[in-house]
């Protein structure tokens, strides 16, 4: 049980920061795509990116990447994801 739980927080410390890295990717992708854009669906977009900024600022990344999923949807868009 031990040494389950050491290799589940080994796993934890490695996917952070890589989900960490794909945010500011996310927001780009986001910031571009609604551009100089004053349509609602772009409006909601870009408030929901700020939602999913702070999420990212705030260390919640898992939660930053699925409220970046719900501004490209209201932005008409698919994001491209790390792998």
């Amino acid at each position: 049980m031990k040494s389950f739980v050491t290799a589940l927080v080994l796993v934890a410390s490695v996917a952070g920061p890589a989900l960490a890295n794909q945010c500011p990717m996310l927001q780009a992708q986001i910031d571009k795509a609604v551009g100089t854009r004053f349509d609602p669906g772009a409006a909601n977009a870009r408030s929901l990116a700020s939602q999913a900024w702070a999420l990212h600022q705030s260390g919640k990344h898992t939660e930053s990447e699925a409220k970046y999923d719900e501004a490209a949807k209201a932005a008409g868009i698919t994001l491209e994801m790390k792998k």
